[in-house]
């Protein structure tokens, strides 16, 4: 099984820049793929980013093209979600999920494995 623990949230200004890290941990853990999802006061949760285990093959959300950027160090099991010229919208709780199954998904019920999440707050 596969633990998740998301870090690097907090409050940040309209404009500035922002860097997540998801440390996945466990005995006998395995995992094709981690991605990032969001989800803002009254909303449903949104997908932001995938990347696969294996080659790193990488899968955005519309609304996370362009400043968003997925990457990993499978040395250190870790996953990062940098976040570029953030805007007030932006603000949500961050969770990232591990999925077991093959290759990379969009869909909440395609992930087996989540953290609790991170708020990130926007405001200046």
């Amino acid at each position: 099984q596969v633990q998740l623990v998301e870090s690097g949230g907090g409050l940040v200004q309209p404009g500035g820049s922002l860097r997540l890290t998801c440390a996945a941990s466990g005995s006998g853990f395995v995992y094709n793929a981690v991605g990032w999802f969001r989800q803002a006061p009254g909303n449903e949760r949104e997908f932001v980013a995938v990347i696969s285990y294996s080659g790193g093959r990488t899968l955005y959300g519309e609304s996370a093209k362009g400043r968003f950027t997925i990457s990993q160090d499978n040395a250190k099991n870790m996953i990062h979600l940098e976040i570029n010229n953030l805007k007030p919208a932006d603000t949500a709780v961050y969770l990232c999920a591990a999925r077991t199954g093959l290759g990379v998904a969009s869909q909440e019920g395609l992930y087996d494995y989540w953290g609790q999440g991170i708020k990130v707050t926007v405001s200046s």
